[in-house]
């Protein structure tokens, strides 16, 4: 059931893998990326049949990691399988340091029983988890959670205030009382000898420590030089994001974020980039014609979408399933348009 809530995330297959003496299961939907074939399928086992993972999201520099691991007998070319052989080769943290890309996974540990939660630096994959009952559970979003019978749909009213203060509700909080957003950069681990004493999660990666460390290192090059280092940084970055075994395209609004993004995307690939772009009938809320002279620039294959306001307020009724939340972000019912035109044609697009 906590699995079907999730068909959306992904529509392509599903696994499960269950230990009914120690009642733990782990569920998976999968939107294929890379590697299509049944190699990439989870819950995924490891090589040494140590640890299970199911896990949500792409690790980008999955194939420079293949390279420097000692196992040489790979059963596919998924990432999944590298995260696993990371781990195993060099211990959770040291792998997890290693992986660069948006990630959450759940990893069970057989040999030490612990149930390791970890999320991304910047958060970018949703975890939620916490007790609900007598049952521990876990996933990428409060559906798969409100679908387990002892789920109880407490609103949380400290929650209810951060929300009007910040007009979202920030981690490691969620609108539920007894239910947490894994932190970002964060691995949470649960002993199945101790299972109602975990301790809180532990950071791996610290945006804070990363900013201090810049200052005291500072960059000793002309603008120039910082210039061409950004722009060869960030065309790395979108490179990387462009590795995948279905159609690729990118959300363009005409801005400077977009723009940057599509015209680099645009210079590593040999045929025309698919670029998507929401258009308003109304000139101060309307961004595509800014998205199409762009697009013309950059000789992309630009699709665009005019929307009504009676399509835009259609969309409205559908806010609390599509995003599981409460959150005053105007741009949620644009960027649902854009994804569900997008998704005509593409199974992934970089923003």
């Amino acid at each position: 059931q906590m699995n079907s809530a999730l068909t959306h995330r992904g529509p392509d297959d599903e696994g499960y893998w269950m230990d009914s003496q120690l009642s733990l299961g782990l569920a998976h939907r999968r939107l294929s990326i890379l590697d299509l074939s049944p190699q990439g399928h989870q819950p995924m086992v490891s090589a040494s049949e140590r640890y299970v993972i199911a896990y949500n999201g792409e690790v980008y520099n999955f194939a420079a990691l293949r390279d420097q691991l000692s196992c040489n007998q790979w059963r596919g070319h998924s990432d999944t399988e590298v995260m696993l052989a990371a781990i195993e080769e060099w211990g959770l943290e040291k792998a997890v340091k290693n992986f660069i890309g948006m990630f959450a996974f759940a990893l069970w540990d057989k040999k030490e029983q612990l149930l390791h939660l970890g999320r991304d630096r910047l958060g970018i994959k949703p975890l939620y988890y916490g007790w609900q009952g007598n049952s521990f559970l876990f996933g990428s979003e409060l559906k798969a959670l409100q679908a387990h019978p002892e789920f109880k749909r407490v609103i949380d009213r400290n929650s209810l205030a951060l929300l009007m203060r910040h007009n979202y509700i920030p981690a490691p909080y969620s609108i539920y009382a007894g239910i947490k957003k894994l932190l970002p950069g964060h691995i949470f681990t649960l002993s199945l000898k101790d299972p109602k004493n975990a301790s809180d999660s532990v950071a791996y990666w610290s945006a804070k420590e990363v900013v201090e460390q810049g200052i005291r290192n500072l960059f000793a090059g002309s603008e120039q030089e910082a210039m061409q280092q950004f722009e060869t940084l960030l065309a790395d970055a979108v490179k990387l994001r462009m590795i995948s075994d279905v159609p690729l395209g990118a959300f363009l609004s005409g801005g400077v974020d977009s723009s940057t993004v599509v015209a680099l995307m645009q210079a590593q690939s040999s045929q025309p980039v698919k670029t998507f772009s929401i258009g308003f009938l109304e000139d101060e809320y309307n961004e595509a014609q800014h998205a199409k002279l762009v697009a013309n620039h950059l000789g992309t294959d630009h699709t665009e979408l005019y929307v009504t306001p009676e399509e835009a307020r259609a969309v409205i009724p559908r806010l609390p399933t599509l995003y599981d939340e409460p959150f005053a972000d105007s741009s949620q019912i644009p960027t649902f348009l854009v994804s569900e035109l997008a998704r005509k044609k593409v199974t992934v697009s970089l923003s």
